[in-house]
């Protein structure tokens, strides 16, 4: 097998010395997670300094460091010495890009881009080699990282990237050259660091600047900012404007979908042609999504149909909908994992996916919501604007964490049980003390209200100890 990186391509790449020869088939900049035989990048960040952990990294099988400043004492240790390491891991990036001939698919959004990420790894890895970002390693870092990764024989790229202020995608872009940008949408996410919808907008439009004009933009054609979106393709010199959604003019319009608890049925034109299709996680967010993705795919002269029949391998993932079996002794239970993130949108569909799976005789649908962060002023307002999607999904109790959720506790209706609490922790035992068998719980919540560990409470019920407890 080629190797990832030699010290010399390495060395060229960054500007950088090495110290000895070496060899590495992967890079890392995480020194606790790291494969053996990784480059293991020391970055220097405001609350972090990554020349500790160079010694740890080695010891672990690092098959070098790239590390910044003068030579360690021990200069027979692998070294890649650069002046920055930052600087160095974005040129192993940009050189990763420029070596091989990787078609470049780039993917933002308020919500759904590492779904539709990971939808794309899938259906283009089935047709050629596939580098994608691993997670949502999508930020300053994460990448330049995940570009360094890509092979030098890879044939399609796909990475996501994030941001939640103005002129981080804009680096991004130019960065990863991308040959296909895709926007899944624009909604009400990280207001708390942008005056309006519409400079969210305009920051996720940065991602064209990088683009060359041959490059393809795909937008969400169903999208209240799809104008101003498809203005800023075109003022970057992008002509070649692809569109998903409902509407009338989307080059990959939906034409029906069946949305059930665990799958959807669809048919869609995609460019013209119309393509019947299953995907294998429920939600008609994922039906839009699966849009974007077949776009893509055709926009790279790929098949659409061989893609389209792959998406019924398609799962959520943990955090993003994945869905699993609790068992206990006195039955089991289905957990629907949305722990990840949350924004008004994004919540709604969680709700509707709760709302569309069948529930046991006995059973009852619960959700678990905790705080959506970073909406601003309008935080309190959008949190109770969920009333009308829980009572419409036959939502049975309802437990709410945090702060802003107090309000949206407040305004459900009495009909609808609910519990309140200040943390995830404090919701945790009045929950598990009212489960019972053939309950479907949904666990949702903006990254910063935790609750990730009423999901980590709720998969230890299949544990021999909580078990034994009761639980």
């Amino acid at each position: 097998m080629t190797a990832l990186w030699t010290s010399e391509q390495a060395a060229v790449a960054t500007g950088g010395v090495s110290t000895v020869p070496w060899k590495t088939n992967g890079v890392s900049i995480d020194s606790r997670t790291l494969n053996s035989g990784d480059l293991f990048v020391a970055i220097q960040g405001p609350n972090h300094d990554g020349d500790r952990f160079v010694a740890s990294a080695l010891e672990s099988g690092a098959a070098a460091a790239m590390v910044s400043g003068d030579v360690a004492a021990n200069t027979n240790a692998p070294l890649l010495i650069v002046k920055d390491t930052t600087t160095g891991l974005k040129n192993l990036g940009r050189a990763a890009r420029n070596r091989g001939h990787a078609k470049i698919i780039a993917v933002t959004g308020s919500m759904g881009k590492t779904s539709t990420k990971e939808a794309l790894a899938l259906v283009l890895g089935r047709q050629g080699m596939t580098s994608a970002t691993q997670g949502n390693l999508n930020n300053q870092w994460g990448l330049p990282l995940s570009l360094a990764r890509m092979p030098a024989e890879a044939r399609y790229g796909v990475f996501e990237m994030g941001m939640n202020h103005p002129g981080e995608i804009d680096m991004l872009s130019r960065l990863a050259r991308p040959d296909i940008a895709i926007i899944t949408n624009v909604d009400a996410v990280h207001l708390k660091y942008f005056q309006s919808e519409s400079a969210i907008a305009a920051a996720k439009a940065e991602i064209f600047v990088g683009m060359n004009t041959n490059g393809i933009a795909i937008l969400n054609r169903d999208n209240a900012y799809f104008e101003q979106l498809r203005d800023a393709a075109l003022a970057a010199n992008v002509t070649d404007i692809r569109t998903f959604g409902t509407h009338a003019d989307a080059t990959s319009r939906l034409i029906d979908a069946d949305v059930q608890g665990s799958h959807s049925d669809v048919a869609a034109q995609i460019d013209g042609e119309i393509i019947r299709y299953t995907i294998g996680a429920p939600g008609h967010h994922w039906v839009l999504n699966s849009l974007a993705v077949l776009a893509a795919v055709s926009a790279l002269d790929a098949d659409a149909g061989k893609a389209a029949k792959v998406l019924a391998d398609l799962r959520p993932l943990p955090g993003r909908g994945a869905h699993t079996s609790i068992e206990t002794p006195s039955g089991s239970m289905l957990l629907i994992d949305e722990s990840y993130n949350a924004s008004p949108t994004s919540m709604r569909a969680a709700l509707n996916v709760l709302g569309a799976v069948d529930v046991a005789p006995k059973g009852r649908r619960i959700a678990v919501l905790g705080d959506m962060l970073e909406l601003g002023s309008e935080s309190s307002a959008l949190h109770v604007g969920l009333v009308d999607a829980i009572t419409s999904n036959n939502i049975d109790l309802v437990y709410t964490v945090g702060a802003d959720m107090a309000h949206l506790a407040a305004a459900l209706p009495s009909d609808i049980t609910t519990r309140h609490a200040d943390s995830s922790q404090e919701i945790m035992t009045p929950l598990l003390d009212a489960l019972s068998p053939g309950d479907i719980v949904m666990v949702k919540g903006s990254l910063g209200s935790r609750m990730a560990v009423v999901v980590e409470a709720l998969l230890a019920l299949n544990q021999p100890y909580q078990i034994a407890k009761g639980r």
